[in-house]
């Protein structure tokens, strides 16, 4: 099963995530969890986090860059789920040997993310806190997929997306059933 945690404030707002996510939505072996139509107040259910990550093979975070990190539910959500005793630490190996997948949306073009672009860096430079996040859980970190320029991708580039997005769903969920299905 893959647990796909869904964190934007304001999905109706964003063509590429939900996009996104009706490509992967209904793939037989996906929960999809929307922590802000959870968890409005930010009062996560820290147990059921947990047993949804405890039964899963794979974890997705999903979600839109915010000030160059992930939006702050997420981030919540890190602090009390991914906890000492359970996710790392002492006695913390519940998520050991998961794989962990980044799905990322920008809302700058490629261009942006340069030395010379309006954000000084590469993607690249943005990637290691959410990568060592999953590390430090003990979990295998997938190549991120990033959907830049969200506001203005071509309908042609997130259809594109999308498909990669369900193909590398699907053959995560092949690999953890021992199989070639989709």
């Amino acid at each position: 099963m893959i647990a796909l945690i869904f964190a934007h404030p304001y999905p109706d707002r964003s063509r590429a995530n939900r996009a996104l996510l009706a490509a992967v939505r209904d793939l037989d072996g996906v929960a999809v969890r929307s922590l802000y139509e959870r968890y409005p107040d930010f009062d996560i259910d820290v147990a059921a986090e947990q047993r949804a990550l405890a039964e899963a093979d794979t974890v997705v975070w999903q979600h839109p860059m915010y000030w160059y990190s992930t939006p702050g539910l997420l981030k919540h959500w890190f602090e009390k789920v991914l906890a000492r005793g359970w996710a790392y630490g002492e006695g913390g190996t519940a998520l050991h040997g998961k794989r962990c997948l980044w799905v990322v949306t920008t809302g700058a073009g490629p261009s942006a993310f340069r030395p010379e672009g309006m954000h000084g860096h590469p993607m690249e430079a943005f990637v290691p806190p959410v990568e060592q996040t999953a590390r430090f859980c003990g979990m295998r970190w997938e190549e991120p997929l990033v959907v830049h320029g969200a506001h203005t991708v071509g309908d042609e580039a997130l259809a594109a997306a999308a498909a990669d997005y369900r193909r590398r769903l699907a053959a995560l969920l092949a690999e953890a059933r021992g199989g070639d299905d989709e």
